[in-house]
């Protein structure tokens, strides 16, 4: 099993972001797919999931500025970042879980600073 981020980069605030992760090893398109972040010093915290339905659901501080979108053809979820702020730097994760199993990818870190 593989999830795999990229598209972390140091960012100004206001600039957007595209985060990636490509999942292998699992069946993909059953499985609730999310994004959850950490940032230093501070305990990891969900960010927004999809689930098989496309259904999504966002955390508070990232309403109308994030949305997750996946392609289950390319095994793929995407975080699409916009008007990033600095309280957004953080290390993203992604995150699949379904039929009682759950998997981590290994992170990508995102850098909101001017």
């Amino acid at each position: 099993v593989q999830l795999v981020e990229s598209g972390g980069d140091l960012v100004q605030p206001g600039d957007s972001l595209r985060l990636s992760c490509y999942g292998d090893g699992f069946p993909f398109s059953s499985y609730t797919l999310s994004w959850y972040r950490q940032a230093p010093q501070k305990e990891r915290e969900f960010v927004a999931d999809i689930l098989n339905t496309d259904r999504t659901d966002y955390a508070d501080p990232v309403k109308g500025r994030f949305r997750i979108f996946r392609d289950n053809a390319e095994k793929a979820v995407y975080l699409q970042m916009n008007n990033l702020k600095e309280e957004d730097t953080a290390v993203y994760f992604c995150h699949a879980k379904g039929y009682s199993r759950e998997y981590w990818g290994q992170g990508t870190r995102v850098t909101v600073s001017s």
